[in-house]
């Protein structure tokens, strides 16, 4: 089982990541990127990268011919498959074997055991271990599925039998809404993992999702890590990690690991897996599914445990014992993580892709980020919108908490829309705070009518940031011992600037006093700048008395910065009120980011309905439904099924009222 030469199956911050460990262990690593990864990061920090296809993920990161290909191309003898993708596909683990590769992961019947959530269900209620009451039976036909819906009651969930990640997946409050929302996740299902497959559970309200991490050798040696709490979820997509859970005491957790370690051994497992359960306010967990493969947030688990589970991967792939039993094992400290997701968190975190134009990580004592961008990145519209992850390690939970507020407040990413603002919000709030979090907690104190995720409208001192920084570019940017254009030595010029932040325009008086220092009037409010010291996208200054440094960056004639943990993108320009020429934004259907178009469900003269879906568009591997502004009749419809179209593309148009 030696192997000298790995090829990662992945890309993003997971191949960055498996790259970093294994060439301390002194492997050659082989990257695979599709035309749209061409540039990345991973593929710079490999030794070599072989291209597996265009930019669709089933045209290359899903392609395991491709993928085969290019290993014996660059004479990988192993794979690491990483997360998502084929990490949990039997087959691509049995061509690997086939292929005479090394699959450093489980055995292919561990895979197919747990790849299925209906099997792996039916498995553990065999082997008595608590499940939540539901249907994983093989009628999928809708009168089975409705008349099943009816005897387990309401709530339920409706869970994609294949794959994970939230997607295929949704909570149903009445009947009304099941037969809508089995077509939505069969719809986002197959797209996703090829298997239209559901099952169904009865939804179990106000509990935490707790799972186990395991780990398996060859030599029928199996433990558990302790546990993660993954509760605070939005679309049912983690975005908060800690270890441990602020609700699993040590009699809980090892009930639960024994939990967890059954099963993996019931199913022969090897190599690092994650049993996940649901657990109610009563202590009661029900297995919920096994992933068999590394978790996104296993790095909290190494921060409290000390170990690289990325090096016991490769040293159980070739064939090496675990380096410790069970009652070795001891959890330090507290650690959390926050997944950084490119998404607007003020349009119902909507995805988000474009380029960067500042990325300034943090990595100090107590933190780290993983992540996979080089400066000046460009986010896809194929892929996860996950960008990085920050992860911090405390004595106790409130020191963990309180270094992963400040290195989040602390990361710059300059140049498109992300959720840095609301995971800070997220970590500082009350219930959070306490360690209350369900898997509705964001639903509840994050909902679309909360204040709390509305954008602030930009201040006093944004707007004076704003207005100084454009002064100084209108004045070539000159050195502070320059001059600046508006002064003179001779007297002082006020200079007004008409600066447009988000369709709002705003009137900014600015008088500079010397080339570094500047009076700011918005209204009747007057600031003091003075510059202390500016340099490549970085700006120190004092506002009143009060010195703070601000990241910035020009993209043509726009500034972009950030006030207060929200970006901001600003242009100087005139105040022109908008045209009728425009249009009637209700009648108009336009693409929300790039995106490929899944299905069309009306014609040009179908009458429709307000809030009646007409499109479903698919991107970053999530399905967008567009709905009717206004009731009318549909006047065009531009687009097709399998169609990739642009931000803000006119997919659809409805015919003039009057």
């Amino acid at each position: 089982m030696s192997f000298t030469n790995i090829l990662i199956a992945n890309r993003g911050e997971i191949a960055c990541r498996i790259i970093r460990t294994a060439r301390a262990m002194g492997y050659r690593m082989t990257a695979v990127f599709s035309d749209a990864d061409a540039d990345a990061r991973h593929v710079a920090l490999a030794d070599q990268a072989a291209r597996i296809g265009p930019p669709d993920v089933r045209s290359s990161y899903l392609n395991i011919d491709a993928i085969l290909a290019a290993a014996k191309k660059a004479g990988a003898d192993a794979v690491h498959p990483g997360y998502g993708f084929l990490s949990e596909n039997e087959g691509f683990a049995a061509a690997c074997e086939q292929a005479g590769l090394v699959f450093i992961g489980p055995p292919p019947a561990a895979i197919e055991a747990m790849g299925n959530k209906a099997a792996a269900k039916r498995r553990m209620i065999a082997a008595e271990v608590p499940t939540v009451p539901g249907y994983q039976g093989h009628d999928q036909s809708d009168a089975r599925l409705a008349e099943e819906a009816e005897r387990i009651g309401f709530p339920l969930m409706v869970k994609a039998a294949a794959g994970g990640g939230g997607r295929g997946m949704r909570v149903v409050g009445s009947m009304n809404e099941f037969a809508r929302a089995v077509a939505g996740a069969r719809s986002e299902a197959k797209n996703a993992f090829g298997s239209d497959e559901l099952i169904l559970e009865r939804a179990v309200i106000g509990g935490r999702h707790v799972e186990i991490q395991v780990f398996a050798d060859a030599h029928g040696n199996v433990i558990h890590l302790g546990e993660r709490d993954c509760s605070a979820q939005r679309r049912h997509q983690k975005v908060i990690e800690e270890a441990p859970s602020p609700a699993v005491d040590p009699h809980l957790r090892a009930r639960m690991g024994e939990a967890a370690v059954a099963a993996a051994k019931a199913i022969g497992y090897r190599g690092a897996g994650t049993v996940e359960f649901l657990l109610d306010a009563n202590g009661h967990f029900y297995f919920l599914e096994m992933n068999t493969r590394l978790q996104v947030e296993h790095p909290v688990t190494e921060m409290v445990t000390g170990f690289d589970l990325v090096e016991w991967q490769l040293r159980v792939a070739a064939g090496e014992k675990l380096p410790i039993s069970q009652e070795e094992l001891t959890l330090t400290g507290h650690a959390i993580e926050a997944r950084l997701y490119a998404e607007d968190p003020f349009r119902n975190f909507l995805p988000q892709s474009g380029d960067i134009l500042v990325w300034a990580p943090v990595e100090r004592d107590g933190v780290r980020t993983d992540h996979g961008l080089k400066p000046r990145a460009t986010i896809s519209p194929y892929y996860d919108p996950m960008i990085a992850k920050v992860i911090a390690h405390g004595r106790t939970r409130e020191e963990a908490r309180r270094r992963l507020i400040a290195a989040l407040q602390d990361t710059v990413v300059l140049g498109i829309q992300t959720n840095r603002r609301f995971l800070v919000d997220l970590v500082s709030h009350p219930v959070f705070v306490e360690g209350g979090t369900t898997t509705t907690f964001i639903q509840e104190a994050f909902g679309p009518k909360s204040p709390l995720v509305k954008r602030p409208a930009p201040g006093t001192e944004a707007l004076a940031i704003a207005a100084v920084l454009h002064q100084r570019r209108l004045g070539a940017a000159m050195p502070l011992d320059g001059g600046a254009r508006g002064w003179r030595s001779t007297g002082i010029t006020t200079q007004p600037l008409r600066l447009t932040i988000r369709d709002e325009h705003h009137v900014v008086d600015v008088t500079p006093h010397s080339p570094a220092a500047f009076e700011v009037a918005v209204g009747d409010a007057r600031v003091r700048v003075d510059i202390i010291e500016i340099g490549d996208n970085r700006l120190t200054m004092e506002i009143d008395g009060l010195r703070r440094t601000v990241a910035y960056a020009f993209r043509d004639a726009e500034l972009v910065f950030e006030a207060d943990g929200v970006s901001l993108v600003v242009a100087e320009t005139l105040m022109v009120p908008r045209s009728a020429a425009e249009g009637d934004g209700d009648a108009e259907l336009r693409a929300p980011m790039n995106g490929k178009i899944v299905s069309v469900l009306a014609q040009p003269g179908d009458k429709v309905a307000k809030g009646q879906r007409l499109i479903v568009l698919e991107a970053m591997k999530i399905e967008h439904e567009i709905a009717a502004g206004r009731a009318g009749t549909l006047a065009t419809v531009n687009v097709k099924p399998g169609d990739q179209v642009p931000t803000r593309h006119l997919l659809a148009s409805l015919a003039s009222e009057g």
